[in-house]
């Protein structure tokens, strides 16, 4: 574990899925990714609500949205797919680690990002998948 004064952030932590998981169960890498058609060596997380909503709004599932209140079990590192790419100095606070994350809560309620939003992510998604640029950094 991250010595506290190393720790990158103190959180509350989420993840965002579609995934039928309990409370206490364990989220690990090496299951399929909840946005590309592989195994994912990361399991990423985030300490804002709104990048958790994202998670599970665009999910490629159609189960139940989830929010999942998550303590990671080990070190983590901030998600380079988000701040080297697209969101320099982590604002929206994403990380990913090789070590598991412990459910601890789900959100009873929350509010969705509205389908415009939905649709409009998910298009420009599209788009980046058409130019080969959807490639995450795992």
């Amino acid at each position: 574990m991250n010595d506290k004064k190393d720790v990158l952030d103190h959180g509350p932590f989420f993840h965002g899925t579609k995934a039928g998981l309990k409370i206490g169960d364990l989220l690990e890498p090496q299951h399929l990714s909840n946005y590309q058609d592989k195994k994912s060596n990361y399991i990423y997380f985030t300490a804002t609500l709104d990048a958790a909503k994202w998670g599970a709004e665009l999910a490629s599932s159609t189960s139940k949205e989830r929010i999942f209140i998550v303590e990671p079990l080990g070190d983590f590192e901030n998600d380079p797919n988000l701040t080297d790419k697209r969101f320099p100095g982590n604002p929206t606070r994403s990380y990913r680690s090789k070590s598991p994350l412990k459910i601890v809560a789900e959100l009873s309620s929350w509010e969705r990002h509205s389908d415009e939003e939905i649709n409009h992510m998910r298009a420009s998604l599209k788009k980046l998948r058409e130019q080969g640029k959807a490639v995450i950094d795992d």
